[in-house]
């Protein structure tokens, strides 16, 4: 689950990015602890390379520790303002857990599915275009 290496990603805290010609901003995990900070940084980052524009979000995922209630409560906040859909790319397992701990009340505040391959989470993501 490598970008492609003709691709110039923008480094993050928490992720690398990139926006493809489509608008599908493709986000690349990165295996740290999240916090409230982290994320927040996190949000104005992804505001700068949309143009403040909500787009479909396909994120690759690997294992990071689970964040506190509080980070978990304020990334939830943001998902809506920031994208249109999302779509979790990763080993079986990784994103019902994750979407488990972040959503164990509430359904997801926007589209959200996992895959374990790419080209279909674009495919599914095509829709919010």
């Amino acid at each position: 689950m490598n970008p492609p290496s003709d691709i110039q990603l923008i480094h993050g805290e928490i992720a690398d990015y990139y926006l493809d010609n489509d608008g599908i901003l493709y986000s690349y995990s990165k295996s740290i602890l999240r916090t409230v900070d982290n994320i927040a940084g996190n949000v104005a980052l992804v505001k700068q390379i949309t143009g403040n524009k909500k787009v479909p979000l396909l994120i690759y995922l690997k294992n990071s520790p689970v964040p506190d209630k509080a980070t978990r409560k304020f990334s939830t906040e943001q998902l809506p303002n920031i994208y249109s859909a999302m779509a979790m790319v990763s080993k079986p397992g990784l994103a019902q857990f994750i979407m488990k701990i972040l959503f164990k009340l509430k359904p997801p505040p926007i589209p959200m599915k996992s895959f374990a391959d790419d080209k279909e989470a674009r495919e599914w993501l095509s829709q919010f275009l």
